[in-house]
C-alpha cells in the first residue's frame, strides 16, 4: 500500500524483528556524523530528478540545500537523471555531471532506466540503449573506485568486470551496496520495433544481474563477518511497485533472481535490512517480502519480514522534499528518516 505524506518534515523509524516490522513516527533528533564505528551518521537520498527544464533550473538550488545540512556526510542519487520522454544526449549527461560535482559530500549515483534503457524511444533520440549505457559509464564513472561530488570517497567496485557503478561501502558499521537494477523489467522491455528482447539486450541484462547477485551476497557476507547492525541496498528499480496491480512476468519477471537472493540473504542475516529505490516516484515505506504478501508470492521468495523498502519522492514530486536518513547502531531499528521539504522551489 502506498503511504502518502504531506509536504512537511516526516520522521520515520523501522522497528524490525523477524516476526514483524513496522514504520513508526518519532521525533526528529540531532545527530553527530562520523564515517564509521558505532557512532551515528546521516546521509541524504534523492532520485528521479531532474525531470524537465524547470527541474534542471532548480537542481543546483536543491543541491545547495542538501549541502547546507551540516550532519549529512554522503548523498545517494537513485537514478533517472531525466524524464522518460526527453533526449539522451551527451550534452545532457555532461550537464548533470557538472551539477553532481556541486555536491559538497561524496555522491553515490546508481543509473536509472531513463538515461539508457529507454533511450530507444523516438522521443529520446532513437539511440541504441547499450551505446547510451557506455556513455553513462564514461561520463559518470570515469574514476572507478571513487564516488562523485567535490570530496569523493573510495568505494569497492567491480570496474574490472565492467560494472564500475556496482559499489559497496560502509558507514557507521552498516554495510551499503548500490546496485545497478533498473525499471523497464531490468532493461528487458523490447526496444522500438522489436517484439522481444534482442540477443545483445538479453546478454547485457544477464551479465549485469550476475554482478548484482555477486555484490548482494558479498555485502551480506561482510555484514555477517563484521557483525554489522544493518544492511542498506540502493537501486533505481521499484521491484514492488504498489501501483502495478497484479504483477506479471512481462513487467517484473527479470527481477526474480534479484528479489529471491535479497530475500534469502535478508532472512539469513536476521537484522534490519533496508532497500531504498526510486522509479515509482511517490514516497512509500513497506515490508513487501513479509510472509503472505503479493510480492513474496509472485517472486516465490522466502519471507523476509526484516526487509523494509523505502521509495523516495521523484518526478513531479522531486522538488517537494529529500530524504534525510540517520544511522544509529544503538537503536534496534538502526535507521530512521525524515522527509525534508525544499524551501523556495
Amino acid at each position: 500500500m502506498r503511504l502518502l505524506r504531506p509536504a512537511a518534515v516526516v520522521t520515520c523509524t523501522a522497528a524490525v524483528a523477524l516476526s514483524a516490522v513496522s514504520v513508526l513516527a518519532v521525533p526528529a533528533q540531532a545527530v553527530n556524523v562520523t564515517q564509521g564505528g558505532s557512532h551515528t551518521s546521516t546521509f541524504a537520498v534523492i532520485g528521479d530528478v531532474p525531470y524537465g527544464d524547470a527541474q534542471l533550473v532548480a537542481f543546483p538550488a536543491m543541491i545547495r540545500q542538501i549541502n547546507a545540512d551540516p550532519d549529512v556526510s554522503i548523498v545517494t542519487h537513485l537514478g533517472d537523471i531525466k524524464s522518460g520522454s526527453t533526449t539522451c544526449t551527451d550534452a545532457y549527461f555532461e550537464g548533470v555531471r557538472a551539477d553532481f560535482d556541486g555536491f559538497a559530500d561524496p555522491l553515490v549515483y546508481t543509473p536509472g532506466d531513463n538515461e539508457w534503457t529507454d533511450c530507444h524511444r523516438a522521443n529520446n533520440g532513437a539511440y541504441n540503449p547499450l551505446e547510451r549505457l557506455a556513455a553513462v559509464r564514461r561520463v559518470f564513472f570515469d574514476r572507478p573506485g571513487h564516488t562523485l561530488g567535490r570530496h569523493p570517497m573510495h568505494v569497492a567496485d567491480d570496474a574490472r568486470a565492467g560494472f564500475p557503478e556496482n559499489v559497496r561501502y560502509e558507514r557507521a558499521g552498516v554495510q551499503f551496496a548500490a546496485l545497478h537494477v533498473v525499471g523497464s523489467d531490468n532493461s528487458l522491455v523490447p526496444w522500438t520495433g522489436q517484439t522481444s528482447p534482442t540477443a545483445e539486450q538479453t546478454a547485457e541484462e544477464a551479465a549485469r544481474t550476475a554482478d548484482v547477485l555477486r555484490l548482494v551476497r558479498e555485502t551480506f557476507a561482510r555484514a555477517r563477518a563484521e557483525h554489522s547492525p544493518a544492511v542498506v541496498l540502493q537501486m533505481q528499480a521499484d521491484m514492488f511497485d504498489p501501483t502495478a496491480g497484479a504483477p506479471t512476468a512481462a513487467q517484473f519477471g527479470a527481477f526474480t533472481p534479484i528479489v529471491r537472493t535479497i530475500a534469502k540473504e535478508s532472512a539469513r542475516f536476521g537484522k534490519p535490512v533496508y532497500l531504498f529505490n526510486g522509479d515509482s516516484h511517490l514516497y512509500n515505506a513497506d515490508q513487501p517480502l513479509a510472509a503472505g504478501t503479493t510480492w513474496s508470492t509472485f517472486y516465490g521468495a522466502v519471507p523476509a519480514a526484516n526487509l523494509t523498502r523505502v521509495t523516495v519522492d521523484g518526478s513531479a514530486d522531486a522538488t517537494k522534499d529529500w530524504l534525510r536518513v540517520t544511522i544509529d547502531p544503538r537503536d534496534p531499528a538502526v535507521l530512521h528518516w525524515e522527509r525534508v521539504p525544499y524551501a523556495g522551489l
